[in-house]
């Protein structure tokens, strides 16, 4: 389905829970509100809503949370969502602690690929971070997904005077192992507004001058706005996600739904629209009408380069990013 700009809309990230096993303080600080259980949405709810996106032509899943892989189960809400006719591709985003112990389970499920947030290399910077030390799981889950043959990126979100110096050890992982670094810029969402990002011109900038053979990739890598580079004998490619300085809004190709079945037309603003009583409901008409009135619902274009036209309130856990 085509939203008023005439974007296909084909992609669609998946929030199962709110809750994480980590405590970044840009995303889920401590102290932060949790929603009951009782309003999260149900696998079945959840598949009913994939099955009549797919009839709108969405084929492309993501799955993520909060940290998707402490809900219970995981693995076969990804089955069931890759065996709906017509889907084309399920992968998640984990912060990769709990990920080792489910990868075989997961890959024998059908999903396609796994982003892993990586902010350091680190252990007490990554303590420090994220709450926990839990450095040394993440990094046998990347490992681990590596030798398994699962498609593996690292999502990486620099902050300025935290973890802005560890641009050149986090992109020799794409020289260690054929995975792809990216480099997201810290989005005014949340905590994350009380925090300095730093911009990926100034990063590429930066690489440039260390690596100065690097070079556009103009591969595809997946559905989202990334743009990416190749680093000579370097296996995998370098991205760029730039939320900030690079509007790439005219192929957004995504609609988001939260944990309580909120339907999310762009992360910049707070207006959504509820799936959820429909799902409960069963009601497959209403569902679709849902998620074609959110389509409909898409801006343009986000404005994050302007504080005050910013209307989400939310965390990123909340959203599911």
């Amino acid at each position: 389905m085509k939203d008023l700009y005439g974007r296909t809309i084909e992609y669609m990230r998946i929030s199962i829970t709110d809750r994480c096993n980590l405590r970044c303080r840009y995303c889920m600080p401590d102290g932060i509100k949790l929603i009951s259980m009782d309003e999260i949405m149900s696998y079945e709810d959840i598949l009913l809503v994939c099955r009549e996106a797919v009839k709108l032509g969405i084929t492309k899943f993501k799955i993520t949370g909060g940290e998707p892989l402490v809900r219970r189960d995981c693995a076969s809400l990804v089955r069931a969502i890759r065996e709906i006719p017509g889907v084309e591709q399920v992968t998640m985003t984990t912060n990769g602690v709990l990920l080792m112990q489910h990868l075989e389970e997961l890959k024998d499920a059908g999903l396609d690929g796994v982003n892993i947030s990586l902010d350091t290399l680190h252990r007490d910077r990554f303590e420090q971070i994220t709450g926990y030390d839990q450095i040394g799981r993440v990094l046998r889950s990347v490992e681990e997904a590596v030798k398994i043959g699962m498609k593996v990126k690292i999502n990486t979100v620099l902050q300025r005077g935290e973890n802005d110096d560890e641009w050149e050890p986090l992109i020799r992982l794409a020289k260690k192992y054929p995975v792809d670094v990216r480099f997201i810029e810290l989005m005014p969402i949340g905590q994350g507004s009380h925090r300095e990002m730093v911009s990926n011109a100034e990063l590429l900038s930066l690489i440039k001058e260390k690596y100065p053979e690097i070079t556009p990739d103009d591969t595809v890598h997946g559905n989202g706005p990334a743009v990416y580079y190749k680093i000579p004998a370097f296996y995998g490619s370098i991205g760029f996600i730039s939320a900030i300085h690079g509007v790439f809004c005219s192929q957004c190709n995504r609609i988001r739904m939260t944990s309580t079945g909120e339907l999310k037309p762009c992360l910049c603003y707070g207006e959504t629209i509820s799936i959820r009583e429909a799902a409960k409901l069963k009601n497959s008409e209403e569902i679709k009408r849902i998620l074609e009135k959110a389509i409909e619902m898409k801006p343009e274009r986000h404005h994050f380069d302007r504080e005050q036209m910013i209307t989400e309130r939310k965390t990123m856990a909340e959203i599911g990013g």
